[in-house]
């Protein structure tokens, strides 16, 4: 069995397929059928391009119902179960609190509190009303604004999995800028395996991670991040306090939907590593590494790892 692989830019960040197979044509085939599916969420779910269904619910959902597919009614509704599970912390309508700080991984005078309330009352989940008898959605308050940068890798991801699925192949992955998907096994009929980075030196695996029909999803602060006052701050918000996110490096969530570790990475980097810790050990099926900002490292119950030598 061979390994064939695709890199390509979509959905703003760096993808690699691969799938195992005998099969070199197949292969190729398969590999475009998942490239052309991720472009086709990509034109769905984009807040960048104008002619998307989120683009259009930002423009005129607070105005009027904007009809929805089937697809994105039920992706919508997903989301809204993961902010209730969640308590709040995931939140695809956090956008106008995002607009109000640069993240820019230098100084930054944070934005008075005048400023961070008026954003706060356009930010909330409870405020997108899905109406399943007209398959449409309203947006209660003037600027709001969604944004599915916090679980659309994750859906593609899984639609990718269900594809490829059919095609009988020995293994696959998706790679969605070290967000992982994976099922089967790799060429050598070993199972997947997954390094954490250092969150301080993405050159350097922490741990490896067996990864058997399941998807990571890390949330971190290596790329984006500012600092105020000597304080460093994430570029992850968290939806209660309107505030940029402390404490925590990075969180990784294994899980068997590559869509819910997305989501849930986000979740609990603001909860924050006690909250957090809490709210994935409840979960069946879930696991999570939280690194703070002392680089201490958490890790969830029964969760399998290797550590690296020194």
């Amino acid at each position: 069995m061979l390994r064939y692989k695709r890199q390509q830019k979509l959905m703003g960040c760096s993808f690699e397929l691969g799938v195992v197979t005998d099969d070199k044509v197949k292969a190729h085939r398969i590999l475009d059928e998942g490239v052309k599916e991720i472009q086709r969420i990509e034109d769905l779910l984009s807040e960048f391009k104008g002619g998307s269904i989120i683009t259009k619910i930002n423009t005129k959902a607070s105005e009027l119902p904007v009809h929805l597919n089937s697809e994105v009614m039920e992706l919508l509704k997903r989301c809204q179960q993961i902010s209730k599970l969640s308590q709040g912390y995931f939140d695809i309508t956090v956008g106008p609190l995002k607009k109000l700080y640069q993240f820019k991984n230098s100084e930054f005078t944070m934005p008075g509190k005048k400023d961070i309330q008026r954003a706060k009352n356009q930010v909330g989940y409870d405020k997108i009303h899905l109406d399943a008898d007209t398959q449409s959605v309203r947006l209660e308050q003037e600027n709001m604004h969604i944004s599915m940068a916090a679980i659309g890798k994750g859906y593609a991801a899984d639609k990718v999995k269900q594809i490829w699925k059919n095609h009988k192949l020995q293994g696959g992955y998706i790679d969605a800028s070290g967000d992982l998907t994976a099922f089967g096994t790799d060429e050598s009929g070993q199972a997947w395996k997954i390094g954490i980075a250092n969150p301080d030196d993405r050159n350097q695996t922490l741990f490896h991670i067996p990864l058997n029909h399941a998807s990571l999803a890390t949330s971190g602060d290596y790329e984006q991040h500012f600092m105020c006052n000597g304080v460093r701050f994430s570029h992850n918000i968290n939806p209660k306090t309107g505030l940029p996110v402390t404490g925590v490096k990075s969180v990784s969530i294994f899980s068997p939907s590559a869509e819910l570790s997305d989501a849930l990475a986000t979740a609990v980097y603001a909860m924050g590593v006690d909250k957090g810790l809490s709210f994935l050990n409840q979960l069946p099926q879930t696991h999570g590494i939280i690194v703070d900002d002392q680089n201490k490292v958490f890790f969830t119950k029964q969760l399998q790892y290797e550590p690296i030598p020194a």
